[in-house]
C-alpha cells in the first residue's frame, strides 16, 4: 500500500513538473511580439481574406485559392506581403494591449493556492478586447487600405509608403478622428476574438494538463490553441459575415435590414458563410501566436533562473 500512495505521488510529481505553481509576472509586451511573429507568417492569408471581403459584385468573383493566384500573378510574391509594416504595427498595438491587459488582470487574481475561474477568465479576455479594439483601430485602417491598395485603380489608390506614412497622412488629410473610424464595431469583433482566444486556450490548456497525460510542453500548446483558434473563428463568423455583406453593399441597407434580409433568403446558414477560410487564416494566427508566446514565456523564465 505505502509502495502504490510512493507510486502516485511521483507520478502527480512528474506531471507538474513544468507547471510553475508560483505565479511569474511577464512584460507586458510578450503577446504584441509573439503576434507581431505570428503576423510574419501568416499575413499572405489575411491579405487573401481583405480582398475577398472586398471584392465587388461586379466583374470577376474569385474564391480563396483563384484570389492567391490572382494576387502573385499581378503583384508578383512580394505582392502577398503588401501592408506587412501595417500588420506589424496593428499586432504590436491591438495585440499587445489585450494580452497585456488580460495577462497583468490574471496576474493580479491568480495566487500559490488558486486561478481564475473560466467565467472570470471570459471577463478578462472581454475587457482585454474591447481595449485592444480600440487601441489597434488606427494600425487596422492602415493595414485594410495598404492590402487593398493595389486592387483599387490607378487614380484611387493611396500609395502609402509605409504604416508610418499611412498614419500620419490620413491625419492629415482625414483628421485625427478618422483614425478610429468603425472603433465600435472593430472592438466589438476584438472581445469576441479576445475570449475566443485566450479565455479558451487557457481554459482547454487546464483542462487537458488536469485529465490528459499530456504535459506542459509543445503539444499542449499546440492542441490548446488549435481548438482555441476554432472557438474563435466560430463566434466571430456571424460579426465577420454581417461585416462583409455591409461593406459590400450598395443599396444603402442599415445592419439591421440587411441581416432581416439575410435571415429570409438564408435562414441560419449565414452565419457560418465563408467559416472555411476564415479558419484557415485565424487558425494559423492563433496556433503560432500561442507556440510563439509559450516560448517567449521559457526563455524569460530560463532568464530568470524560475524554470
Amino acid at each position: 500500500m505505502p509502495a502504490i500512495s510512493n507510486k502516485v505521488s511521483a507520478t502527480e510529481i512528474k506531471k507538474s513538473a513544468d507547471v510553475k505553481k508560483t505565479p511569474i509576472h511577464y512584460p507586458f509586451w510578450f503577446g504584441g511580439s509573439a503576434s507581431c511573429f505570428a503576423a510574419c507568417f501568416t499575413h499572405p492569408l489575411d491579405l487573401v481574406q481583405v480582398r475577398l471581403q472586398t471584392q465587388g459584385h461586379h466583374g470577376v468573383r474569385r474564391n480563396m485559392i483563384q484570389m492567391f493566384a490572382h494576387v502573385a500573378n499581378t503583384d508578383g510574391v512580394k505582392g502577398l506581403y503588401r501592408g506587412l509594416s501595417a500588420a506589424q504595427l496593428r499586432q504590436a498595438t491591438y495585440s499587445m494591449t489585450r494580452f497585456g491587459v488580460y495577462e497583468e488582470l490574471k496576474d493580479r487574481l491568480t495566487t500559490a493556492d488558486s486561478k481564475p475561474s473560466f467565467p472570470t477568465l471570459v471577463a478578462m479576455a472581454s475587457v482585454s478586447g474591447f481595449l485592444g479594439g480600440i487601441a489597434g483601430n488606427p494600425g487596422d485602417i492602415i493595414n485594410v487600405r495598404m492590402q487593398h491598395d493595389s486592387a483599387l485603380p490607378m487614380e484611387q489608390r493611396r500609395n502609402y509608403k509605409s504604416a508610418l506614412d499611412g498614419l500620419v497622412r490620413m491625419a492629415r488629410e482625414e483628421g485625427i478622428g478618422s483614425l478610429w473610424r468603425g472603433v465600435w464595431p472593430n472592438s466589438s469583433r476584438a472581445v469576441l476574438m479576445t475570449v475566443g482566444q485566450l479565455a479558451t486556450y487557457d481554459g482547454f490548456k487546464k483542462v487537458l494538463l488536469d485529465n490528459t497525460p499530456l504535459r506542459d510542453n509543445l503539444a499542449t500548446h499546440f492542441t490548446a490553441s488549435f481548438f482555441a483558434g476554432f472557438v474563435a473563428t466560430t463566434i466571430c463568423s456571424p460579426v465577420d459575415v454581417i461585416k462583409t455583406r455591409v461593406m459590400s453593399s450598395s443599396d444603402g441597407k442599415g445592419v439591421v435590414a440587411i441581416i432581416t434580409d439575410i435571415f429570409r433568403a438564408e435562414g441560419l446558414r449565414w452565419m457560418f458563410k465563408g467559416w472555411v477560410p476564415s479558419f484557415i487564416r485565424v487558425g494559423p494566427h492563433t496556433i503560432l501566436t500561442f507556440l510563439f508566446l509559450e516560448q517567449h514565456k521559457k526563455l524569460y523564465r530560463k532568464f530568470k533562473g524560475e524554470d
